[in-house]
């Protein structure tokens, strides 16, 4: 790790005209999507209201990651991150391979929440059809990351502000219900909570914490972020400790009316948002949860798109991609990389209305687990670079309290969620299929630069002898 940002930033040539409250909403708004506002009832269903500690786990989790991405990104932001950290941690191979995992992970999610979002808002407006609309939302999303990163930034900044708001608002009116203060609404009280809080034991939390470590995915994205911010090395790490408290209160706050209100066998926990509003006779909630998902959604897939440009062009930049990826617009906009990595959305797009339920599952088969591998590298690697930096007596401008222990505290917890995963039928085959997917990358990327090297030691010969 450099001692100043500004040392970093050559490497990239991007533009830093991203705004502190942009990157901090960014991350806020890429965790706030369809996992909770659609897939929470999924773990209340799992656990019932010790769903609770599931979200528990899971947030400190999260939290000891972000702190480790932000000690690595504020001293050296860049647009590779955790990829850039695993190749100075690990080497060039770990590297190419987280880098290029979590881009296939991020170009299919696009595709998945393109389709979601058209299949939501048709639900409410049948007007045009679901292939269309995912289409349209791709075109849109793209020419967005196309415009610059201010424009793209401002655009996240109010649809996370939308959704904010949205969490805010089911916040008030769940607590006025479980206090007592809507008018002619009986309030449920807490009986849900204290009558039966884990109906499925032990069992039922481990087989939720699965479910419920993925809703936090997407935060990781403030690193890659970060390269593109003005003053990296303050803003990153206000971003970091807003994202990570507002994180938690909205998620646990929200779950805790969900468990207190619905009951664990309530069908209405496939869409528990609505259920909640529904309780609380709010007139027309179905169809606000529903357009708040749709917002969600399309905030996801905006802000996806941005990273997964990003990341393909640093892996270009570092000679693990093609070079042409590397080439920026007028805007400092990778348009080749945007390009590219929205072609692999547009196609799954495609292929899935084609044979419907038959792509993406099997596509999520293999890079389900990915968020789980990527916060393990970039603890592994601020391991290895902050104790490397210590060594040498490298200051850096942001550091994580507490090292080495919340770093190895973070590892366990790790390594206990792959342990639950391993444990489940359902989760089993979906971690073998990752991990065969790393595998199969690992070895493509020691090839490729096998390969490269031989193509660069002639040419360097060769310029040798003509000096």
């Amino acid at each position: 790790m450099t001692m100043k940002s500004t040392q970093a930033r050559p490497q990239d040539h991007l533009g830093h005209t991203m705004k502190p409250r942009q990157l901090t909403m960014m991350g806020l708004g890429s965790a706030i999507g369809a996992g909770l506002f659609l897939g929470s009832g999924a773990g209340v269903q799992a656990a019932g209201p010790a769903v609770l500690i599931s979200y528990l786990v899971a947030g400190t989790l999260i939290i000891l990651v972000m702190w480790a991405l932000g000690e690595m990104a504020a001293a050296n932001p860049n647009s590779g991150a955790f990829s850039v950290y695993a190749e100075r941690a690990m080497g060039k191979t770990a590297g190419a391979t987280i880098g290029w995992l979590w881009w296939l992970q991020l170009v299919v999610v696009i595709a998945a929440e393109a389709l979601g979002a058209a299949g939501l808002l048709f639900t409410v407006w049948p007007v045009v059809p679901v292939w269309a609309l995912a289409l349209i939302f791709m075109v849109v999303f793209t020419a967005i990351n196309l415009a610059g990163v201010r424009n793209f930034g401002e655009f996240e900044f109010w649809f996370a502000i939308l959704k904010v708001a949205a969490i805010v608002l089911f916040l008030v009116i769940g607590a006025a219900l479980l206090l007592g203060l809507l008018p002619d609404v009986a309030s449920p009280g807490l009986a849900n909570l204290t009558s039966d809080f884990a109906p499925a034991g032990l069992g039922g939390i481990a087989a939720a914490l699965f479910v419920v470590i993925f809703a936090f995915g997407g935060t990781e994205i403030v690193s890659v972020a970060a390269a593109e911010t003005e003053d990296p090395e303050h803003s990153v790490g206000k971003a970091i400790r807003t994202v990570v408290w507002r994180i938690l209160v909205f998620y646990i706050g929200s779950v805790f009316v969900i468990a207190a209100v619905l009951p664990a066998t309530s069908e209405s926990l496939a869409s528990p948002f609505a259920g909640v509003l529904d309780a609380a006779r709010i007139p027309g909630a179905a169809t606000a949860i529903t357009l708040v998902a749709v917002v969600a959604l399309l905030s996801a897939l905006n802000a996806n798109l941005y990273g997964s440009s990003r990341m393909v062009y640093s892996l270009a930049r570092r000679g693990e991609a093609p070079r042409f990826l590397a080439r920026l617009s007028g805007a400092s906009v990778p348009m080749l990389a945007v390009g590219v990595s929205v072609a692999f959305g547009f196609v799954a797009t495609i292929l899935e209305l084609l044979f419907p339920e038959r792509i993406l599952p099997a596509l999520f088969q293999l890079v389900g687990s990915t968020c789980l591998v990527v916060w393990g590298s970039a603890l592994v690697s601020q391991l290895v670079l902050r104790r490397r930096a210590d060594r040498d007596g490298t200051p850096l401008p942001l550091r994580m309290r507490g090292f080495p222990a919340l770093t190895i505290v973070g590892l366990v917890l790790l390594g206990l969620i792959f342990a639950v995963g391993f444990s489940a039928e359902s989760s089993r085959v979906q971690l073998f299929s990752t991990f065969g997917l790393i595998a199969a990358i690992a070895a493509a990327c020691a090839v490729g630069a096998r390969l490269s090297a031989r193509t660069r030691e002639p040419r360097q010969v060769a310029a040798r002898q003509v000096e």
